[in-house]
Order: C-alpha cells, then structure tokens, then sequence
C-alpha cells in the first residue's frame, strides 16, 4: 500500500510538483492502479499459446553504396570529402 510519503518521494524523484491538497487524490489511484496489478497477478497463464518463433532476425547483409562523389553531387556544400554544414553552437 502506497503513503503520502511515498508518493512525495516519487514526485521530487520525477520532478513534479503536487501540493499537499493533491497528494491523497494522487495516493489513492496509485493504490487503485496497484490493486489492478494484484487481479492481473491472479489470471492463470495456462491458455495462452507459446509460439516457436521468438525473435527473428535476418542476417546482415553487405550491399555496394553510392560512390562519394555522387552523394556529394546532392550537397551545396562538401569540403575534402564531407558534408559541410553551419555550426550548431
């Protein structure tokens, strides 16, 4: 069960200001959203399927790329082989 005090601490960890009017309103639906966890903890498992397939990748392949002079023809500005743009800062 979730305090006042807790959700104090979780609001200067997320830097959010709640008053002390807000903080039973804030307490009490964290405590609703933790009793939801407690019913989805009570659902059995047992129905769903287990695919066989679990995180399919591809494998890497190597492609030719354009020539740098043809990526350089689309640039208004390129200097000893790069891109030349304003400065940021």
């Amino acid at each position: 069960m979730i305090e006042e005090k807790d959700i104090e601490h979780i609001a200067m960890l997320a830097d959010i200001g709640i008053t002390k009017e807000e903080l039973p309103e804030f307490t009490g639906q964290f405590n609703e959203i933790l009793d939801y966890f407690d019913i989805l903890d009570q659902v059995e498992e047992t129905g769903a399927s287990e695919h066989e397939l679990a995180n399919v990748f591809r494998e890497d392949e190597i492609e030719p790329s354009l020539p740098q002079d043809e990526v350089l023809a689309n640039t208004r500005d390129a200097e000893d082989g790069f891109f030349r743009a304003p400065r940021v800062m």
